[in-house]
């Protein structure tokens, strides 16, 4: 990425998506790949009167971990990620994978143990971010990898980047305003609604959000954001849904996935690819009821890049996903989980809010 656009993505993240100010207290959590953005930021939070730490995995940390790691190892939490978690103000996690490096799954007793080493702060950070006294965000550094999975040369994906971000607009952040007053209307016609249905080809699921609220997705929490989202009533999903586009989960692409429901709980799961991995999801705690169910809305967005962060805020898509409930919705569903999975709605998909037609081929009727 030039200089400038290394600039203007750090102003972007620091000032809309972080709200960062004198006396605020980042913590940047990434891989060494992204240290260009990264210097950026800590030049740019500095310039503020703010604190950033920053934690950088090194290639193959997590399969060295997996392979190597004993007892004391996965009980151990960084300590800078849990003070940060519960005293920082703000959390920042950048995406810039390396190239997959072998495989390796921490072994199942051990797994259990870092699990729940790392459990309260994950119901700590759950909390803060629902309450906004943590102020998070998640973006993409662009690098080979990522490019590689997007099946685009690097040049082409940064500027897919910088697109969906909005950052060859001459003011980002007025974009990122005028699509979330656009989404702030869905939002507002959502919450005086009960029952909401999903129709396409392949799908006929509906489910309930009395009770719970949908919340505008701006770009504050994610980068690129444009999705509305809420948590639906936990034993309320019923219905079938097809999945179109793919995934990746600890490195492995599902895709085609179709779910039947009953009564909130996945009662069959196939995956056209990927079905052992689809599988094992599901045998997580938790993962087999619906955690989310969302609209995307970024125009900026119209190919799939196996990325969920862009996927699922693809203009003409819904998406659900399985495991862990956003508690600043009134979900109360919990797993380790959160597996968004997307489907195509711009063929004749429709929506229906309360039995009223609002939504069809990928636009809003409202």
């Amino acid at each position: 990425m030039h200089t400038q656009d290394l600039q203007n993505y750090s102003d972007l993240l620091l000032d809309y998506c972080l709200e960062v100010i004198p006396g605020s207290k980042l913590l940047v959590q990434s891989s060494t790949l992204a240290e260009p953005l990264i210097y950026h930021l800590y030049q740019g939070a500095l310039s503020r009167g703010a604190i950033m730490e920053f934690n950088l995995a090194i290639e193959g940390q997590e399969s060295v971990f997996n392979q190597f790691a004993r007892k004391e190892a996965v009980n151990w939490v960084n300590p800078t990620y849990a003070m940060a978690v519960q005293e920082f103000d703000t959390y920042l996690y950048i995406r810039a994978p390396f190239f997959p490096s072998p495989h390796f799954i921490l072994e199942k007793d051990l797994a259990v143990e870092r699990r729940q080493a790392l459990a309260p702060y994950q119901k700590i950070y759950s909390q803060r971010t629902g309450d906004r006294t943590l102020r998070r965000s998640l973006c993409q550094y662009p690098t080979p990898a990522s490019a590689a999975a997007a099946e685009m040369p690097i040049e082409e994906y940064e500027n897919f980047v910088l697109n969906a971000c909005f950052l060859n607009r001459n003011d980002p952040i007025n974009e990122w305003k005028e699509l979330s007053a656009i989404q702030r209307g869905i939002v507002e016609y959502l919450n005086g609604c009960k029952q909401i249905r999903y129709i396409n080809a392949r799908t006929d699921i509906s489910f309930s959000v009395e009770g719970r609220t949908w919340i505008n997705s701006d770009g504050r929490t994610n980068m690129p954001s444009g999705e509305v989202y809420s948590s639906p009533e936990e034993d309320s999903v019923n219905g079938h849904i097809f999945f179109d586009y793919p995934f990746l989960h600890d490195q492995q692409m599902v895709q085609g996935v179709s779910l039947t429901l009953e009564h909130g709980r996945v009662v069959q799961a196939i995956a056209e690819i990927g079905n052992d991995t689809l599988q094992e999801i599901l045998k997580t705690p938790g993962a087999d009821y619906i955690g989310e169910v969302a609209i995307g809305a970024n125009p900026n967005i119209q190919i799939p890049t196996k990325n969920i962060l862009f996927d699922e805020k693809m203009a003409g898509t819904v998406h659900m996903a399985l495991g862990q409930s956003y508690l600043q919705c009134g979900g109360k569903n919990e797993s380790s989980v959160h597996q968004d999975m997307i489907a195509d709605m711009r063929d004749k998909g429709q929506i229906w809010a309360d039995g009223k037609l609002i939504y069809e081929s990928g636009k809003f009727l409202f």
